[in-house]
């Protein structure tokens, strides 16, 4: 008797994979409290969805958006005709916005990416050039960009940027002045050149080229050129980052330097950073991530941003360890003066709790407070009081 027929097996139809989607949801509670200014308290959620193509012959896309809203608005949103806006209140600069965040075109080959339309870009340790990723409103550039990989241990870096999209959204359309430059975007014409070389055992070789012109506002122009090393020896993690910049000052008149020097000690799951950075006076970083320095209560961010300070020197002493259900606490004290080490700015006291759930939700708490001894930061105007405190949840899928 024959067998009977096997069975037809028909293939599970597989589903598509061309397009993937991105979502990063994030909901902050945040407190600020500048002297002179009535204390704000904002709830917000910021949303960023968006999807990703797959690669075909080398080319992909990405866009994405991003959606904050406000459940407590007892807050200034850092920018006129952005919501909300509150010049008596002190700054929490995530305002409500409806924002196109990125959208590219990218191809990869050659041992290149190149991505042309608004993308993210982060140099470093963002000191320069960076996302502002703190802020639920990211910071994007319309640029031209390629990363090459030719040379073994060689990443060359270069964006040709003619337009920052800056955190405070679409609505926040002030208008251009010295003393109010909060708007939605600067128009740029701005080129910026990264390399990074880890051909050398032990050693990570950096340099930059960072020429930012901005069309409304000369004050912001600069011309930065930098160089920086990291390695390890005596049992330490060095790193030395050393910059000049000509067109310094909010006149753009003046040359100033830049250094920044950091030691950690790692002993167990503990770890123990010592640091120095150091800014001369008119030293201006208008592209920067500047949460990420000289403490969390964001005292210096404007003054950094347009140079208009009288110099800041930071050194500063960070401590990082696990502690109960899997938490990180990092305890960092920054003293705070002028050209000189020196605390006659103030000192400030940061520390950062983070809880890791699993790959997609982490809970993040944070507190800077900030107290002034009285030294004229610019102009006529010396450091203020400050505490800022945080508690957040984040959950990327």
């Amino acid at each position: 008797m024959a067998n009977p027929p096997s069975p037809i097996v028909v293939p599970e139809k597989k589903a598509s994979t061309w397009l993937k989607p991105m979502l990063d949801v994030r909901t902050r509670y945040e407190m600020g409290d500048f002297d002179k200014l009535d204390t704000s308290n904002a709830l917000t959620t910021r949303a960023r969805a968006g999807m990703q193509t797959t690669a075909f012959h080398g080319f992909s896309a990405l866009v994405d958006g991003e959606f904050t809203r406000a459940a407590i608005d007892d807050y200034s949103g850092g920018a006129k005709e952005a919501e909300p806006f509150d010049t008596t209140k002190t700054v929490i600069g995530d305002p409500e916005t409806t924002e196109l965040n990125q959208a590219f075109l990218q191809y990869q080959g050659w041992d290149t990416t190149f991505k042309a339309g608004r993308q993210r870009i982060k140099y470093d340790n963002d000191a320069f050039v960076g996302n502002v990723i703190w802020r639920q409103n990211e910071q994007t550039y319309d640029a031209l960009s390629f990363v090459n990989q030719s040379v073994p241990g060689l990443t060359m870096s270069y964006a040709y940027v003619n337009q920052v999209n800056r955190i405070f959204g679409s609505d926040a359309d002030a208008a251009i002045t010295p003393s109010y430059t909060n708007v939605d975007h600067y128009e740029a014409d701005t080129h910026l050149l990264n390399a990074s070389y880890t051909g050398i055992k032990n050693w990570t070789l950096g340099s930059y080229i960072y020429l930012m012109d901005f069309d409304e506002i000369p004050s912001y122009d600069n011309q930065t050129f930098g160089v920086s090393a990291k390695t390890n020896a005596f049992g330490l993690a060095l790193s030395a980052e050393l910059a000049y910049q000509d067109e310094a000052g909010t006149g753009s008149d003046k040359d100033a330097m830049y250094f920044h020097g950091i030691a950690t000690k790692t002993v167990g799951a503990q770890s123990f950073t010592l640091g120095l950075e150091h800014l001369d006076a008119g030293m201006k970083t208008p592209l920067a991530t500047l949460h990420a320095f000289n403490g969390f209560a964001d005292v210096f961010i404007n003054q950094r941003a347009n140079g208009s300070h009288n110099g800041i020197t930071n050194p500063y002493f960070s401590h990082a360890m696990p502690i109960f259900w899997g938490m990180k606490w990092i305890n960092t004290f920054h003293i705070m003066g002028d050209n000189e080490i020196s605390a006659g700015y103030g000192w400030e006291y940061d520390f950062v709790l983070t809880k890791k759930f699993n790959d997609h939700l982490l809970a993040l708490a944070k507190l800077g407070v900030f107290n002034s001894n009285g030294d004229v930061l610019n102009g006529k105007s010396e450091a203020p009081d400050a505490t800022r405190f945080s508690i957040e949840l984040d959950y990327t899928f």
